[in-house]
């Protein structure tokens, strides 16, 4: 796929250096994983920082005008657990204006061959450094599952650290593959958050999808220097250990949408649809249901000619 950016998603000549290869968008196909070249430089990243803890001293651009049932939404009174803040693109300018980077966008159109891309979610991240804290450790899943109100199997996370990030720091890891899986019993219960789930029920999950395809489950944790990212297939399962270190883990989990992603409405076995949290946002389509493009919660970071 040849990026043809227009005017307004314009790359300088030292930015399409640092697109994916051909090599590169292969791999990740076949893998489901890409580590990034630097995407942000020092400054902007040290910006994120600041930015987040402003916005944690509260600090807010605007506000969502409703509070979607399954917003996650770190506030202090929560204590010293691992914090997660979803809409920080909408809530905080100042984390938008670099989440917003053309450059991303197009990274993310390379790997997943699409002439657009949009902002899904993005949470902000804070994992304690407290090696015992329950909270720290997020069990193996894969974000397809939360996404059942999508009609996309090409949208991908973007996951940005704030620092050098390490195994020792509970970085995220992959199970390397696990996207191009068959997927055996799945049913209602997957379309639960894994925060509300048992960690145990998850590596199950896990270890019989794998013997399903006669997989081996291969994990590789992400070293991802500070400025670069990883990017995961909504496919591929992930997850990530506690803090060992004496610093805290920052990041941000950005997750993105093609341009051909909409609503679609998902009946669960009970009868009721699937919601995701922009269902009580966005604006509504010539036929009633959420869009999925409504430019304020999910404006496009990369759109080709």
């Amino acid at each position: 796929m040849t990026i043809s950016p227009t005017q307004a998603f314009a790359l300088t000549d030292d930015e399409l250096a640092l697109l994916p290869s051909d090599d590169d968008v292969e791999h990740y196909a076949q893998h489901g994983w890409y580590l990034s070249k630097k995407i942000f430089t020092d400054d902007e990243v040290d910006e994120l920082v600041a930015a987040s803890e402003r916005y944690y001293a509260g600090e807010r651009s605007r506000s969502l005008p409703a509070r979607p049932p399954r917003l996650a939404y770190w506030e202090p009174s929560k204590g010293d657990v691992q914090r997660h803040n979803d809409y920080v693109h909408y809530e905080s300018d100042p984390l938008a204006r670099i989440l917003r980077k053309p450059l991303l966008g197009a990274v993310a159109a390379r790997l997943a061959k699409a002439d657009e891309i949009r902002v899904f979610q993005s949470t902000l991240i804070y994992k304690p450094p407290i090696a015992g804290e329950p909270s720290n450790v997020v069990p193996w899943h894969f974000d397809r599952h939360y996404w059942a109100s999508c009609t996309s199997e090409n949208m991908l996370t973007a996951f940005i650290p704030f620092h050098d990030c390490d195994e020792e720091m509970g970085t995220i890891t992959m199970v390397d593959g696990s996207h191009r899986w068959e997927e055996i019993g799945a049913d209602d219960t997957t379309t639960r958050h894994f925060a509300e789930r048992d960690n145990d029920d998850l590596e199950v999950m896990l270890a019989d999808n794998a013997a399903y395809n006669n997989a081996k489950v291969t994990k590789v944790p992400m070293i991802i220097p500070k400025g670069h990212m990883s990017f995961h297939h909504c496919r591929t399962y992930h997850g990530s250990g506690a803090n060992r270190s004496d610093r805290p883990r920052r990041a941000i989990s950005f997750h993105l949408q093609d341009g051909a992603n909409a609503f679609r409405p998902f009946q669960l076995s009970t009868g009721d649809l699937v919601a995701y949290n922009h269902d009580v946002l966005v604006r509504r389509t010539e036929d009633g249901r959420p869009d999925y493009s409504d430019p304020e919660y999910c404006p496009v970071l990369w759109r080709t000619a």
